[in-house]
């Protein structure tokens, strides 16, 4: 398991509208973060993580993957040995996301900091395999974090 108390974690926030919408950003980055890490192997010892709203993020989405859209969160490993790479989500996708979906935004968005960290080290869901070892750990995490299964289908009763 990684050792997180030498892990230093940069946050920029480029959608100030982020901190009002979630008070306590930086410390719920961190806490997402540094649980995903305690889970996890890597040797690098550095993560930055942007704060952006649609435009931004779509403007990255449309240079790197081709996709003139929004997204919630985007993942940019490095290959230097010290950074894991960057992370950027998207304010208003992840807002409407948390509304669609009946979570909360601090949840949601601790969630889109996990599976962008999981990103960073390596893990995909490109096929069934891939995304069902991503997912379970996502799960682990998460449930450490204290927010239930996000895959989990819910069924009313009649």
């Amino acid at each position: 398991m990684t050792d997180t108390n030498n892990f230093e974690i940069d946050i920029a926030v480029h959608e100030e509208k982020w901190e009002s919408a979630l008070p306590g950003l930086c410390d719920l980055t961190k806490e997402a973060v540094n649980k995903t890490l305690s889970l996890t192997e890597t040797t690098a010892t550095e993560i930055s993580i942007v704060f952006a709203n649609d435009t931004f993020i779509q403007d990255l989405n449309n240079r790197y993957r081709g996709k003139d859209k929004p997204t919630n969160v985007l993942s940019f490993p490095q290959d230097d040995d010290d950074s894991l790479g960057d992370i950027v989500l998207a304010l208003e996708t992840i807002e409407k996301e948390a509304i669609d979906q009946n979570k909360t935004l601090n949840a949601h968005t601790k969630h889109l900091i996990v599976h962008g960290t999981l990103h960073l080290l390596g893990l995909d869901h490109e096929n069934k395999t891939d995304a069902a070892e991503m997912e379970a750990l996502e799960i682990k995490v998460l449930k450490a974090l204290g927010i239930k299964n996000p895959y989990e289908i819910t069924q009313s009763v009649p």
